[in-house]
């Protein structure tokens, strides 16, 4: 555990200048006052998917908490970048057989304390694809497992541009228990929550774009 505290540590004050230059992130708002970057006790962090530098995004708008990553089996497959994501303690997700490994792992981390980030789309979409993909159910399983807050994000992929920004904007927490009634069976209340989440990274997206738009 210290490791991975560590190589977090060393990425972020170490990359944080290319950050700056790169991307040159403007952070917005859904309500500054219900979420802000400092994500405080266990959460679950979801996000729309436009490219592997995602991730980079979501390290350093959130940069007081160690996000631990659901990733796919084919990054962990390149090296070097599968061993800095195992350094980074990046939840191995193997998507071509049936193993739910990766979310006992969320749960574990989630019960310590931790923060756990999922692209729920699974995968980045194609060119002509609608964004976002549908999500996979495994991100509202375990926030309903876990009974923790879902904090939501969307960025428009605007990475390595001369002229342009990168912009990201944090939502309100989701809470689980609000789409936990014991009425209905699990797998529908999973179904609730899960298309809940996809809602609230479109509304998100609608809303970014009002606020550059008025910037």
């Amino acid at each position: 555990m210290f490791f991975i505290h560590f190589s977090h540590w060393f990425l972020k004050i170490t990359g944080y200048p290319l950050y700056k230059i790169v991307f040159r992130t403007k952070i917005h708002y859904e309500d500054k006052s219900a979420q802000n970057r400092y994500i405080h006790g266990p959460a679950l962090l979801i996000s729309n998917h436009t490219s592997v530098f995602d991730y980079a995004i979501e390290i350093f708008t959130f940069y007081t908490r160690n996000i631990r990553m659901q990733m796919a089996e084919v990054l962990f497959r390149k090296k070097p970048l599968g061993w800095l994501l195992r350094a980074l303690g990046g939840i191995y997700v193997n998507r071509n057989i049936h193993s739910f490994g990766f979310v006992r792992k969320s749960l574990e981390i989630l019960e310590k304390g931790g923060v756990v980030g999922v692209f729920p789309e699974s995968r980045i979409p194609k060119p002509r694809e609608s964004r976002p993909l549908p999500f996979k159910p495994s991100a509202a399983y375990i926030a309903l497992a876990a009974n923790v807050p879902i904090v939501p994000i969307y960025t428009d992929g605007c990475y390595f541009k001369l002229k342009k920004r990168a912009h990201v904007i944090i939502g309100k927490p989701i809470m689980p228990a609000d789409f936990n009634d014991p009425e209905l069976e699990e797998r529908e209340n999973i179904n609730r929550l899960n298309d809940a989440m996809r809602d609230r990274v479109i509304e998100l997206e609608k809303l970014l774009n009002e606020q550059k738009q008025q910037a």
